[in-house]
């Protein structure tokens, strides 16, 4: 039988929930002191027991969503193009550079093929994106001297 650890003397269950009459003070007040460090195992020997760790509460301030909501809420957003535009002043290899930077994820081929199509036909798309990391995106591309837009996506990602 496995034994439950309370405070630094270790208990077996019977010495927990059975006090031996005459005991000053039973176990059970050890049981319910909140400052005594507990632990009870989960599941029984060889079946892969332990000790389970106190959930995170996530707390959150008025006016700021947890993570969590967050996640959510991209999942159901709408989609959104970024677009780059085609320029006369930055250099192809340039574009490949902030594409790579800007954009997780991109690759030196995907990069390439961006940055030729926009060449080519005024006009690409770089990622397909929920409106919030859209908006970021094209933030990024022009504050990094590239022409961008956004638009809504129509269809699914």
């Amino acid at each position: 039988m496995e034994t439950a650890i309370c405070g630094r003397v270790a208990l077996s269950p019977h010495q927990i929930f059975q006090p031996k009459p005459g005991d000053k003070k039973p176990r059970q007040k050890q049981w319910t002191n909140r400052n005594t460090l507990m632990a009870m195992p989960i599941a029984g020997v060889g079946k892969g027991g332990g000790v389970l760790d106190k959930p995170v509460i996530e707390k959150t301030t008025p006016g700021r969503e947890s993570e969590f909501d967050l996640r959510k809420s991209r999942k159901m957003s709408p989609p959104y193009r970024v677009m780059l535009h085609n320029d006369n002043y930055n250099k192809r290899e340039y574009v490949v550079q902030v594409l790579m930077k800007v954009i997780p994820g991109m690759t030196v081929d995907n990069a390439v093929n961006i940055m030729q199509e926009a060449h080519h036909n005024g006009l690409a798309v770089v990622i397909i994106c929920v409106q919030a990391d859209a908006e970021e995106h094209c933030t990024q591309l022009r504050g990094n001297g590239l022409l961008s837009s956004i638009e809504p996506a129509s269809g699914g990602c």
